[in-house]
């Protein structure tokens, strides 16, 4: 065991010298071979080995997380594949099958025919669905060129009718094979249908993929004999050159279950959830296979199914608000889309590849930019219903529609929903991949700031949005405010150096950014992208914006002005940044100094102070950084015995974090090292007074914690008043007609009712509403003392005063108690008749 562990470790120190010297002699599948190693378990020893965190470069980083990424995908792809198969051959096929074409022949020439092709065709090789695209084109060439007898149905029932209508099997002489294969799949499509069927493929797409990349690829290869089969020996020497030429994993392996390639036990059970179809009548309540690629497949499916109907051209609806305004915003709008989708197009192509461009946007099919376009005008029309009310001033209606930047972030925040449905990895998480934002914002030309503007009110206004998306938005979202937007060039600057000028050189970027003011979801979708152009105190004066000018650059388009205008999106965008930089602070410093709360106020203090009055250190840095940096001084000042190498071991269990961050910070123009380093020549010289003054007899006036608004956590939040009413998000949904609904809901209580679902009787609805009649006294006397948010507007589903479910009445003499009896036994009493009479009603569950 010893011997093993050294040698464990002197081959994570050679691929880590390797990878930084750029002298890798070796393959990745060699290097796990020589020390007996599993893939998952190279990675795991890489941590340990890495627990000083300086063992390990952002370069090695770079390089570990690009190979884990291509093996979660050829893990996923090879459990599809072989489970595939299984569906589609016989595992004995009769007697007369010639041996070339045995099971296991037939398996390895696929799989080895599907990783040349990923390999030379696709650029983008950790992209799962298009890589599983490809795949499913092998599988309907090779099905084509199999003898019925070795098939399963339904393929063997479209292998006979195809032959009978003319053998795919038999080329003619002298006619070019992609010609003849292109033609084949126009007639033959049947086998292609099946296999997107089963699993949820598009179809245009599929074909697009066949006859642009996967037909000129066996063309170009040279690999395939006259029978149409490719010659397997043709096929492992262009593999085993591509795979030397890369020097990374051997995919071959996966065929003898190479025990390097294994996955952990985890992974294994998540790649084994597929449940097995139940009968039609439990086809409606079954959950969703979860694995990695039909979880890909049914979130394509089902934006596809959402946006399928939605119109490729403004509505009826928009075209009126846009012959509404001063100046028609209606062929800039088109010229824009038109232009961002050639852009789109090119971009796309060489990220992928050239072979893969009809893909990014083919015209003819459902598409990813096609999708985006779509729902950029659903979006819009939502939006505008929202604001035409707040906008009552033409002006203001079309200073926001003929916004350049508005739209061109409208339609980049709508093709990256698109592009992260499509986009989802195979251990489904957040990693980035060469499409992941932000590239969006690199293929419109978009500032990261002015992206930021309208995510909030896309997601407000899309309520078909999945979960998982509307989480994708909010990461978006909190990396720009953690980075992007503090990237020089960026707009935020121009904002910031604005507002002190407005403000007479203060010290106060923005008086309403002020963290002790709860932040809420109160404003308009227009508010961040005509500010600053309508002041909430002064009118602006003056010729509106051209079309193409920025909101945020149109201060100046005011004569009477005498400085500039208050902005509310850097208002707001402050409000949403202090939230955000308590609660990592928050959540960080409850591993490391729980037993020191009277620290954290005091580190709030330095981590805001320095956000609101030297915010040039956050240029082109992270915001993480500098809370990092706060904790330690602070504790230094404070002597508390916290290493930096603690908190950023701390710091590397939080969500969404990245090495790099503490590994390469920059320290002056182009130069980069660690975060102690940063802290020793940048933060402590700049910040060296402030942070002596906390350990002095007059400290700093304590910030003021941010307050959060009131939104629907998780977990489910009970109802204000003390009433056993909870609110509760879903927790696991199907699609129907394209939209999400509930099937299961948590908690489980007495009384469960799902929005959305069949309402079944108005009992359960009555009673919840006499529920919360009761505490709406309790609800206005509270709101009347205190100056706190108001609560939630309590649900009510019929007239309000109406009695409850069972017949029963509160007298206004009784007391509490007397009316917590009542209820509790109307409860029990209405329990009981539930059990007995709405047993078929899955919309309520009993407590055990």
């Amino acid at each position: 065991a010893c011997n093993k562990k050294k040698k464990e470790t002197w081959g994570v120190c050679i691929f880590i010298v390797a990878i930084d010297l750029d002298e890798v002699t070796f393959t990745f599948t060699e290097l796990l071979k020589s020390i007996s190693i599993s893939v998952c378990a190279f990675f795991q020893f890489l941590k340990e080995v890495d627990v000083n965190m300086d063992t390990v470069s952002t370069k090695v980083d770079s390089t570990v997380s690009r190979l884990k990424k291509k093996y979660d995908v050829l893990v996923a792809l090879y459990h599809k594949f072989e489970r595939t198969c299984g569906l589609i051959y016989l595992e004995q096929p009769s007697s007369e099958i010639s041996a070339e074409l045995s099971s296991v022949l037939v398996l390895k020439n696929y799989w080895i025919t599907f990783l040349l092709a990923k390999g030379k065709v696709l650029q983008v090789e950790d992209d799962l669905v298009i890589s599983f695209q490809l795949l499913l084109c092998v599988l309907d060439y090779f099905i084509k060129l199999s003898p019925p007898a070795m098939l399963k149905e339904p393929y063997k029932s479209a292998m006979t009718a195809v032959t009978v209508n003319g053998s795919a099997r038999t080329p003619r002489r002298g006619q070019n094979r992609s010609t003849r294969t292109a033609k084949q799949l126009d007639t033959d499509t049947k086998i292609i249908e099946i296999l997107c069927k089963e699993h949820d493929c598009n179809l245009d797409e599929v074909k697009n993929v066949y006859l642009t990349s996967f037909i000129p690829f066996l063309n170009s290869a040279g690999i395939v004999a006259s029978n149409g089969l490719p010659e397997v020996e043709l096929i492992l020497k262009q593999y085993d050159e591509l795979y030397l030429r890369n020097k990374d994993i051997d995919a071959r392996l996966f065929l003898n279950h190479d025990e390097t390639l294994q996955p952990d036990v985890v992974a294994c059970s998540q790649l084994e959830r597929t449940p097995l179809k139940n009968s039609p009548e439990e086809e409606i309540s079954l959950i969703l296979p979860q694995t990695p690629v039909r979880a890909a497949m049914n979130n394509i499916q089902q934006l596809i199914m959402i946006l399928n109907s939605a119109p490729d051209k403004p509505s009826d609806t928009l075209i009126t608000y846009f012959n509404n305004c001063t100046v028609n915003p209606h062929d800039s709008i088109l010229k824009r889309v038109e232009s961002l989708d050639h852009i789109f197009k090119k971009k796309f192509a060489e990220a992928v590849g050239q072979g893969w461009a009809e893909i990014g946007s083919q015209v003819s099919s459902i598409c990813r930019y096609k999708l985006g376009v779509r729902l950029y005008y659903r979006v819009m029309e939502s939006m505008l219903k929202s604001v035409r009310q707040v906008l009552i001033t033409s002006f203001l209606f079309s200073t926001l529609l003929n916004d350049n930047i508005f739209h061109t972030s409208l339609l980049a925040c709508a093709v990256e929903v698109v592009m992260a449905t499509y986009g989802r990895n195979a251990s489904q998480s957040d990693a980035e991949t060469d499409l992941s934002f932000p590239w969006i914002l690199n293929v419109f030309d978009l500032k990261a700031f002015d992206f930021y503007k309208v995510i909030e009110s896309f997601i407000r206004a899309e309520p078909s949005l999945t979960w998982e998306m509307i989480k994708h938005l909010e990461r978006c979202e909190h990396r720009i405010m953690e980075s992007l937007a503090w990237q020089s060039g960026s707009p935020l600057f121009d904002l910031i150096k604005q507002s002190k000028e407005r403000e007479g050189q203060t010290d106060q970027p923005e008086t309403t950014s002020s963290p002790s003011t709860p932040f809420q979801h109160n404003h308009t979708a227009a508010d961040p992208s005509l500010s600053p152009v309508r002041s909430p105190k002064k009118k602006a004066s003056g010729p509106p914006p051209s079309a193409n000018s920025t909101p945020d650059a149109q201060s100046g388009a005011t004569p009477q002005a005498q400085k500039p205008q208050k902005s509310t999106s850097l208002s707001l965008f402050y409000k949403k940044v202090y939230l955000l930089a308590y609660r990592r602070l928050h959540t960080l410093f409850l591993q490391l100094l729980s037993e020191h709360p009277d620290l954290e106020p005091l580190i709030w203090t330095l981590f805001q102070h320095t956000l609101q009055n030297e915010y040039e250190l956050m240029r082109d840095r992270h915001l993480d950084q500098i809370m990092m940096c706060s904790m330690y001084g602070i504790c230094k000042v404070k002597n508390v015995d916290l290493r930096f190498k603690i908190i950023v071991l701390a710091y590397k269990r939080l969500c969404n974090t990245n090495q790099e961050t503490f590994k390469r910070v920059l320290i002056r123009e182009e130069q980069y090292d660690s975060i102690i380093v940063f802290y020793n020549l940048v933060f402590m010289q700049k910040l060296k007074t402030n942070i002596l003054q906390y350990a002095s007899n007059r400290p700093p006036t304590l910030s003021p914690i941010p307050r959060s608004p009131r939104q629907f956590s998780n977990s489910p939040r009970r109802v204000p008043a003390g009433n056993n009413i909870y609110i509760s998000p879903l927790s696991t949904c199907k699609y129907s007609d394209g939209f999400q609904s509930p099937t299961k809901m948590t908690p489980r209580s007495r009384i469960l009712v799902s929005i959305g679902e069949s309402f079944g009787t108005s009992e359960k609805f009555q009673k919840i509403n006499q529920m919360l009649c009761n505490s709406d006294g309790q609800l206005k006397r509270s709101a009347e003392v205190s100056a706190a948010p108001k609560p939630l507007k309590r649900l009510r589903f019929d007239i309000e005063g109406q009695d409850e479910a069972d017949g029963s009445k509160h007298l206004p003499q009784e007391s509490k108690f007397q009316q917590k009896l009542a209820e509790m036994t109307s409860t029990r009493t209405r329990m009981q008749k539930q059990k007995l009479n709405d047993g078929n009603d899955t919309l309520t569950s009993e407590e055990k």
